[in-house]
């Protein structure tokens, strides 16, 4: 593998694997996480439920938090097909935060060139089952895997698996995270099986999936920016206001450094002015995780 399966360089020019000890610390024990569902705050919750066609071409319901105690929604996922993902750890649990800031700096030390400008994450409880779609980031990201086996999938970030015209709706909140998926993309996936104890970093942007391998899964995803991601972001937010007015922009990739500064400060003012409002911010929650339901998934409760 080398920088040419993808277009946006960067210091990460592939996906590797790192050390970390958050499991030797006790964040993944059942009493702890268990804790922490219980006083996590509910509209912190992102509860979803993939279904998937013989293409792989993904379909996606979401849920809500519910009213079971900490100990049984962790049963709930783990008898069912969820993926839950609790946001904003940063202020959520911020024990947790200090400790995988710790890991973070050691695994970028590594990285000559990458500096972190902003650092966000989000705690993944997953069923052992769940998987999670062909997708991209729009941040650089470390993926500290704290318990169970996941297998993850990295594909080349060129035009043809990751088109710009997608890149710029997800990252104006026009659409998820998804991007249009072939089966014939898995000639090229690079397969890394990851295991507790263990964090994976891939290239900016690089298309992504995720599987489970039959245990019920906890990492800690945490997104970091850099002053090149954030001036690529925010002339991809340009762009997509400027195709939603008719336009034709150019693909991030074809501009300079001073095009792409100039390109976010312009994206500033535009999300100022609400000209493109966000078509995700609220989804309809027709489940909650119950203990006993097929996949974990019940009815929500008035």
């Amino acid at each position: 593998m080398n920088e040419r399966r993808t277009r946006y360089p960067g210091p990460i020019s592939e996906a590797a694997d790192h050390p970390h000890t958050l499991v030797d610390q006790g964040f993944a024990e059942d009493a702890v996480l268990a804790t922490v569902l219980d006083r996590y705050p509910a509209e912190l919750f992102d509860i979803n439920l993939y279904d998937y066609d013989e293409a792989g071409q993904v379909s996606l319901r979401t849920g809500a938090r519910g009213r079971l105690s900490g100990e049984a929604l962790l049963e709930a996922i783990k008898q069912g097909r969820l993926w839950v993902n609790l946001r904003s750890v940063e202020t959520g649990w911020p024990e947790l935060w200090a400790a995988a800031m710790d890991e973070f700096r050691k695994i970028q030390a590594t990285y000559p060139g990458l500096r972190a400008v902003r650092n966000a994450g989000q705690l993944i409880l997953s069923s052992p089952k769940a998987r999670v779609p062909y997708h991209f980031d729009a941040a650089g990201v470390v993926l500290f895997h704290m318990r169970g086996r996941k297998r993850i999938y990295v594909y080349p970030g060129d035009e043809r698996r990751l088109p710009e015209r997608n890149m710029e709706q997800v990252v104006a909140r026009q659409t998820t995270e998804e991007l249009p998926y072939d089966l014939a993309f898995e000639r090229e996936a690079q397969i890394i099986d990851l295991e507790p104890g263990r964090a994976l970093t891939w290239p900016l942007y690089a298309p992504h999936r995720v599987e489970n391998l039959d245990r019920f899964c906890v990492s800690l995803s945490m997104d970091f920016q850099t002053w090149p991601s954030r001036f690529r972001n925010g002339a991809l937010f340009t762009n997509a206001v400027l195709r939603s007015c008719g336009g034709r922009p150019r693909c991030t990739d074809a501009m300079g450094t001073p095009e792409l500064a100039a390109r976010w400060a312009a994206s500033l003012a535009l999300k100022r002015t609400g000209l493109l409002k966000s078509r995700i911010a609220q989804f309809e929650r027709d489940f909650e995780p119950q203990i006993g339901a097929a996949d974990g998934a019940g009815e929500i409760r008035p």
